[in-house]
């Protein structure tokens, strides 16, 4: 535990990529293997559910430091960060424990969950009093399921790599899958990960997937297109689907589906589980999980799976409606049917295909969907256009057709890992956001290096025209990214000056600051009192020229809807 507490450290303490390289080396050379697979899987994004509520952690903490409620949350309102502020209210301790990350995970943390609150009063204290100050804070924030790490999963597979001396996409082909929740790390799952490479590897997979290939954003006026790019019929172009990013696996007469976030989640989405049949083993789909509309055959309105419009694909507002159930229903499954809109080939025949061009996996794409002749799995459309202008005029349809835009995909590109450039290129072509003039409400401090800062904020927008005789702000979103430093602690400053009331850590202020906000998605919520819900709502400027009176009002957003 120690020895992950101090690699933990010096990884919070630097940004060099270099320095955090060397690093995981040395921890990973140092490490037992069991020890190794638990810091891979924290390091690669991994983390486990909370384990003990806050609400206990709050109480222990208050009563084992001596202070008073009022001064804990004080104390935590100034460090930003509840693991950090519980390890220094609580009487510093000599670092006592022999025993390494793995046991303390699988023996003393794992088992908490589930105890009751007089159990967890007896254990925790004196697990606590094993751990010197760092271990303290890295133990909470494994309690809480906090945990993150200035690291990328690509550093990581560097680290591996380097210190197992095989080829990094061999590595980060391994590690697909790893931080899935059904996978315990363990010691012979991180010999797997930096173990010579062998001829019969590929065919032992199982229903691993593929590390997914990433798009790079392009941002150029379309004017510029062609000299960047080349001739637009050098490309294969097609919506960007607003879904959940998948692999479908087939392998050993058994069905696989993975999200981009490397979870498992063939168990949300029962209606997929019928490719099984009609895909042969050794098949690997990647594609678009997506709410769809189920249409009559007959009618002129039925989907065309090559048409460049898709009448049937359904805001992505529902599709989150259904995963963020626990249980799925009758009644939901029927009511949000999904299907998958395939658009790469990764494995055919148990050939790893990703070294073809993409025009020749797309063609066998097509031939293995019309093979499996199953309605949840289509193509995904390939668009057509004269030029990138003809293109950009269809693009102009995305908000209708409820897609994000378009991507743009070489026809000789191989398929990569990550968001890499070495073997062709991926383009995302994104619509431009909507974005509405909102007023600043409410604001709390940050996390991290923000904790003394009021970074986080809630906007509000007008809940009637400027003309109208009585109108008031009626909150909406809230957002924390989009301002520099330098904006950040002017905010700050004007927040603190400006401040009406206090609730627990949030504080309202006077209206007196316009934002333009921008946001990827727009849907009727039941949820919020604007009876509006946005997606990754984000600052794109301040309107310093703006007063609040100008600032838009709820018509504003309710037009956005349509």
């Amino acid at each position: 535990m120690k020895a992950f507490a101090e690699l933990y450290a010096e990884l919070d303490a630097t940004t060099s990529s270099n320095a955090k390289l060397a690093a995981m080396q040395h921890y990973f050379a140092q490490a037992v293997p069991e020890d190794a697979a638990w810091a891979v899987y924290f390091l690669s994004g991994g983390r486990p559910r909370q384990l003990v509520p806050v609400r206990i952690l709050h109480e222990l903490a208050v009563a084992y430091s001596g202070l008073s409620p009022w001064l804990f949350e004080e104390s935590y309102q100034a460090v930003g960060d509840l693991a950090e502020t519980i390890s220094l209210v609580l009487p510093e301790t000599p670092h006592s424990s022999t025993d390494g990350l793995a046991v303390w995970i699988e023996e003393k943390l794992l088992p908490l969950r589930g105890e009751s609150p007089q159990v967890l009063a007896e254990q925790l204290p004196g697990l606590w009093s094993q751990l010197d100050r760092p271990s303290l804070m890295l133990c909470i924030k494994l309690i809480t399921g906090s945990l993150r790490v200035g690291v990328s999963k690509l550093l990581v597979t560097r680290a591996l790599a380097a210190m197992a001396q095989l080829d990094s996409k061999r590595v980060a082909q391994r590690l697909v899958g790893y931080t899935d929740l059904s996978n315990r790390p363990s010691a012979a799952s991180y010999l797997k990960l930096i173990a010579a490479e062998s001829s019969d590897e590929h065919a032992r997979r199982g229903g691993q997937p593929y590390p997914f290939f990433l798009a790079h954003a392009l941002s150029q006026p379309v004017e510029q297109f062609e000299g960047l790019l080349g001739p637009a019929s050098h490309w294969q172009v097609e919506w960007k689907w607003d879904g959940i990013r998948a692999q479908v696996v087939k392998r050993d007469g058994r069905l696989w589906i993975w999200s981009r976030g490397e979870e498992l989640v063939s168990e949300r989405f029962p209606e997929l589980d019928s490719l099984v049949h009609g895909l042969p083993d050794g098949t690997v789909i990647d594609g678009e999980i997506v709410a769809w509309k189920t249409a009559p055959r007959d009618t002129e309105d039925a989907f065309d799976p090559l048409a460049p419009t898709p009448p049937a694909v359904q805001p992505f507002a529902l599709l989150q409606q259904r995963i963020g159930r626990k249980s799925l229903g009758k009644k939901i499954l029927d009511d949000v049917p999904v299907v998958v809109l395939a658009y790469d080939l990764l494995e055919w025949a148990g050939e790893d295909w990703r070294n073809q061009p993409q025009a020749k996996r797309r063609t066998q794409l097509e031939h293995v969907i019309a093979h499996c002749n199953n309605p949840v799995l289509l193509p995904s459309p390939v668009l057509t256009g004269e030029d990138w202008f003809d293109l950009a005029r269809q693009r102009e349809a995305s908000r209708s057709l409820g897609v994000e835009g378009m991507m743009l995909k070489s026809r000789d590109a191989l398929y990569g890992v990550g968001r890499t450039k070495d073997m062709g290129v991926w383009w995302k072509w994104k619509v431009d956001p909507f974005s509405v003039d909102a007023v600043l409400i409410y604001a709390q401090r940050g996390h991290g290096r923000r904790a003394s800062l009021y970074s986080d904020y809630t906007f509000a927008v007008w809940d009637g025209p400027p003309d109208a005789s009585e109108r008031t702000l009626v909150p909406f979103a809230k957002a924390y990214s989009g301002l520099t430093d330098a904006e950040m602690r002017q905010v700050d400053s004007i927040v603190r000056k400006t401040t009406v009331e206090k609730f627990g850590p949030v504080i309202s202020v006077k209206p007196s600051l316009v934002f333009e906000l921008g946001f990827e998605g727009i849907a009727l919520s039941k949820r919020h009192k604007s009876g509006i819900a946005v997606r990754f709502p984000r600052m794109l400027r301040w309107r310093q020229d703006k007063t609040v009176e100008e600032a838009d009002n709820l018509a504003t957003l309710q037009d956005l809807l349509g």
